[in-house]
C-alpha cells in the first residue's frame, strides 16, 4: 500500500488490520510494504481479507479512506489423491462377459480442481491386464 500523501519524510504511518494482521501479515509501517511472514496453505484457508491504512503519524488522522485487500491463495499440489475406506475386494463371476463392469472406486483430491491440474485424477491399475483394465476418467 502506498499513499499519495506520502512524501517519504516518514510523516505517514501504515497500519494493517483484519484476518491474521500481526501474525501472519505485517506492514512495513514506514513504507507501506505488506508481508507473509509464513508460508500459506490453501487448504487451511484459501483467502484472507486485510484493511490497510495511511495516517498522519504526528496527528493520527487519517490521510486516504482505508483499503481493503482479498488475498487468495493460490494453490499448489501437496495433495496426494486417496481412495476412501480402501483397500478393496470384488469378485467376478466365472465365464463374465468381457466388458463387464466388475467393480467402481472414486478418488478424492483435497487440491483446488479449478487451478492448474493439481487436482486432477488419473486412474490406471497396476496389475491385472490383460484382463482387466480401468478407465483412466472414471
Amino acid at each position: 500500500m502506498h499513499s499519495n500523501s506520502d512524501k517519504g519524510d516518514g510523516s505517514v504511518r501504515y497500519l494493517l488490520s483484519g484476518e491474521e494482521a500481526g501474525t501472519i501479515f505485517v506492514i512495513d509501517e514506514v513504507t507501506g510494504d505488506i508481508h507473509a511472514t509464513k508460508s500459506l496453505d490453501r487448504e487451511k484457508k484459501g483467502q484472507y481479507v486485510l484493511h490497510a491504512q495511511a495516517i498522519d503519524r504526528y496527528t493520527n488522522r487519517s490521510l486516504e479512506p482505508e483499503s481493503e485487500f482479498i488475498i487468495k491463495v493460490q494453490d499448489v499440489n501437496d495433495n496426494a489423491p486417496m481412495f476412501p475406506d480402501g483397500p478393496f475386494a470384488a469378485a467376478v463371476p466365472e465365464m463374465a462377459d468381457v466388458g463387464t463392469s466388475v467393480f467402481q472406486v472414486t478418488a478424492t483430491d483435497a487440491d483446488d480442481p479449478t487451478y492448474g491440474n493439481s487436482a486432477k485424477i488419473v486412474y490406471s491399475i497396476l496389475q491385472g491386464q490383460p484382463y482387466f483394465s480401468v478407465d483412466p476418467k472414471t
